[in-house]
């Protein structure tokens, strides 16, 4: 049996969702950002890669 294994991102918000456009802090609750300094890991798919690349100033992302 073949095991995918899944390719993860550290995606950690590093600046406020205050006053930010709609879409855009809708981008970061899709990734489960809620709070500043917060460390989430989400897969690597083109859909995460594109609410990443929106939001990429606020973000800040690493990979495992």
């Amino acid at each position: 049996m073949a095991v995918d294994k899944q390719k993860f991102l550290k995606v950690t918000l590093v600046r406020s969702m205050h006053g930010r456009i709609k879409r855009h802090q809708a981008c970061a609750r899709g990734l489960g950002l809620r709070r500043m300094h917060q460390t989430v890991e989400v897969l690597d798919t083109p859909e995460n890669r594109g609410m990443i690349n929106k939001i990429s100033y606020m973000l800040h992302c690493e990979t495992e």
